[in-house]
């Protein structure tokens, strides 16, 4: 907490006002002129990369968004829409048919004049304006007047030109739910028994599994989501086809955010504090920026293909978001002869003729999968394919929101994720409401695929309006972190799925334990490392003695071990090892009857607590069952530690296994060197408020790629952090220089007024219309 508070301290730090109105001597300056820019603008670059933008109008303003984002992002924000049109083959040839026709299937269908109306008027005009900062820069490529980034060179590809249509088309982004898991669930039921679900995988509330009438388990083929992962999947370079692996449960992509009430905060006002989770990479999926013009001013993160930002704040209030887990998907699977429509397109191809591709539809939706054996065909339902739904789209109704009623208009229209929203505004006023589209299934509950036909079809969408919210908690503030908190008694079914309570149950914890909290300690919340499950887990060895070496050794590390995840730790990198690897294994193979393992799959950990705690599922001896399941995994665990890191766990340090070390997807001969950025031991787990998940090798695969932390109304005082750095371009100062003050807790400052900007200055770009 010392060092998160004197960086804060150096963050606030004050001048005079006249300082404060001059330009730092060392700022570079630059001009240019710019086709397409209406009037004299500026893009003010601050130290950390983050670009501020000064425009004569919003229409300028988002031009150049756009046009400071292809700067940083050019080659980020190409194959993103590349991918996500189905337009890779154009430019990396016949490699990528199969993932161009499988991204076509997801695209937005319908009437594109439904689909922008569904959105605030000014958005098409914004959106237009800020892919015409995209294509002016593309411009300055073409006419050699700013470099060409590297990938393009190294895959002999150039950049296209973009419209506004391409940025709402695309929704193999939208995070939807719950696909896989349903094929998840249905594999497990192959042979299984339903009575085995609550250690798979948990629902919330409680919840009895039901096969829907008419649908056979075992009739979903392995296979049947191929199509959709690879449409749904980033664009690989190496070759390799995407492989059909089980799900890990414990690797999550969720978010963190909370707001105080200014009668909880250190400062008198609202904080908001925002850090969402997702896959991380080089560059990273979040962008920084602030627009100041006369009519709108915005700052905040948000993808960089999309204009504005989907978390920030205006001159008013402040928004964050995290996902809220609405089941939005199910597969439907169509008997035998079922009628489609057939929709020819064709796809060009580097190096080659151009390929024609039919893709199928039922009245449901695409056709994901068809069965040679069977005749059945698998069809995708999903929210996404309704006007509106375009993902983190809706963000724009938050643009101007300037009180509570304005953010639940913007709420009502959200469509894509489901989200949990929060607010805050300088009249003191927070709260939460869930937000995203709610199919009304006819029957069933979305847990398993479902037959075609009206019996467990949807009829429409629930009401926006209807979704829960809260204002002015009697707490004081409000946390989320993608938990069950549907609150008791709300009549309508929203989803079953949600992510372990354990980074809400810390948040909780830290928040409640204070009567004042501010930025600082959102600063050091959102870094902090100690997972409650991992306590919950550790107290199931009270009374256990070990009946070896390795046993006695691994109970006396993790006994008094508080749950703190440090990078240093020696406990918990043998809890990490265990709880994961281990533990779950353990549980399946003593409680599920060996011919249902292979479809049974992976528990979770939720699952393997809950039960080991309860007994249920034990048996006539739940304590001795229990006991053999913690020692055999806990024996095993310690035996690779010791593999990993020699035999005195003294040694041992989680930062030694965990790390982060980010390489861009596109190797490229001799410059992998100078573009990878890594590695650095990290703490924390998937089970942390630092969510730090890690795959195969231990690496760190996903987490807050941004923080963000908001003073509402003295918007000077907030603080945010982006990593590897704010620019896609090995070359550029801004690639990887936050890499190291993200891995060890550190923020920049996220500055507001004027006068502040040009404090943190370190390029001004003077951009007048070009001809």
């Amino acid at each position: 907490m010392r060092r998160v508070g004197i960086v804060l301290a150096g963050l606030l730090a004050t001048t005079s006002a006249a300082a404060a109105e001059e330009v730092p001597p060392s700022v570079a300056r630059e001009a240019r002129s710019v086709p397409g820019l209406s009037a004299p603008g500026e893009i003010v670059i601050d130290r950390a990369g983050i670009p501020h933008i000064y425009a004569a109008s919003a229409r300028d303003g988002f031009f150049l968004q756009g046009y400071a984002v292809a700067r940083d992002r050019l080659w980020q924000i190409d194959l993103w829409r590349k991918r996500g049109l189905g337009r890779l083959s154009a430019s990396f040839g016949p490699a990528y048919v199969a993932q161009d026709r499988a991204s076509r299937m997801l695209l937005y269908r319908g009437d594109m004049g439904k689909e922008w109306a569904a959105y605030p008027a000014a958005a098409k005009g914004w959106t237009e304006a800020f892919v015409a900062g995209i294509n002016a820069f593309v411009g300055e490529v073409e006419a050699g007047k700013q470099p060409l980034p590297i990938e393009f060179s190294a895959t002999g590809s150039r950049p296209e030109r973009w419209t506004a249509d391409d940025v709402v088309r695309i929704r193999s982004n939208a995070l939807a739910s719950n696909l896989a898991s349903e094929v998840d669930r249905a594999r497990a039921l192959c042979g299984g028994d339903v009575k085995y679900e609550p250690l798979r995988s948990p629902l919330e509330p409680a919840h009895k599994v039901t096969v829907p009438k008419g649908l056979d388990p075992c009739s979903i083929p392995q296979d049947v989501l191929a199509e959709y992962l690879l449409g749904t999947g980033d664009v690989r370079f190496d070759g390799k086809v995407l492989a059909m692996v089980p799900r890990d449960l414990e690797v999550q992509e969720g978010s963190n955010n909370w707001v105080i009430a200014p009668s909880r905060s250190t400062t008198g006002r609202a904080i908001m504090a925002n850090d969402p989770h997702r896959a991380h990479s080089v560059p990273n999926l979040r962008y920084l920026s602030h627009i100041d013009t006369p009519e709108l001013k915005i700052a905040g993160a948000g993808e960089p293909a999309l204009p504005g930002m989907s978390l920030g704040h205006n001159e008013d209030a402040a928004w964050a978001l995290t996902i809220f887990a609405i089941d939005q998907q199910d597969l439907v699977v169509n008997p035998k002869g079922a009628g489609l429509t057939e929709v020819s397109e064709t796809i060009e191809v580097k190096g080659e003729a151009p390929r024609t591709v039919v893709l199928k539809f039922s009245a449901d939706g695409p056709i994901i999968h068809e069965d040679a054996a069977s005749g059945r065909s698998f069809a995708l339902r999903a929210t996404w394919n309704q006007p509106g739904a375009s993902a983190y789209f809706n963000a724009a109704w938050a643009f101007t929101a300037k009180s509570w009623d304005d953010f639940r208009v913007a709420q009502r229209h959200w469509g894509a994720p489901p989200l949990n929203l929060l607010y805050a505004d300088k009249g003191g006023t927070i709260g939460w409401a869930a937000a995203g589209f709610v199919p009304k299934r006819a029957a069933g509950d979305g847990l398993l695929p479902v037959p075609a036909g009206k019996a467990y079809g949807w009829n429409g969408l629930l009401d926006g309006a209807l979704m829960p919210a809260i204002k002015d908690p009697v707490e004081g503030w409000f946390a989320t972190a993608n938990q069950y908190n549907v609150p008791q008694g709300y009549p309508h079914l929203l989803g079953l799925e949600w992510s372990n309570p354990s980074r809400m149950d810390r948040i909780s914890e830290v928040i409640s334990a204070k009567p004042r909290f501010g930025i600082a300690e959102s600063m050091a919340l959102q870094n902090d490392v100690t997972s409650p499950i991992a306590r919950r887990v550790v107290r199931l060895l009270d009374g256990i003695e070990g009946r070896n070496d390795a046993e006695k050794g691994a109970l006396a590390l993790l006994r008094g071990w508080n749950g703190e995840l440090g990078a240093g730790s020696a406990a918990a990198t043998l809890y990490e090892i265990w709880a994961r690897r281990y533990l779950p294994v353990s549980a399946v193979k003593a409680i599920v009857p060996e011919p249902a393992w292979l479809g049974f799959g992976q528990a979770a950990l939720l699952g393997v607590v809950q039960t080991l705690e309860s007994g249920a599922l034990l048996g006539k001896d739940p304590g001795a069952v229990r006991r053999a399941i913690l020692l055999d995994s806990l024996g095993l665990a310690w035996a690779e530690a010791a593999r990993l890191m020699g035999p005195d766990a003294a040694d041992w340090r989680w930062g030694r296994l965990h790390t982060a070390d980010f390489r861009p997807a596109l190797p490229i001969a001799g410059r992998e060197a100078d573009r990878r950025v890594g590695p650095l031991p990290i703490g924390g787990g998937s089970s942390t408020p630092n969510a730090a998940s890690w795959g195969a090798d231990f690496a760190l695969v996903s987490g807050p790629s941004v923080r963000v932390v908001m003073d509402v109304g003295a918007w000077d005082n907030s603080v945010a952090i982006n990593t590897p750095g704010q620019s896609g371009d090995p070359a550029s100062p801004h690639y990887r220089d936050l890499f190291a003050r993200w891995a060890g807790g550190g923020y920049v400052p996220f500055v507001w007024s004027r006068a502040r900007v040009l404090q943190e200055a370190e390029r001004i770009i003077a951009v007048t219309p070009g001809n």
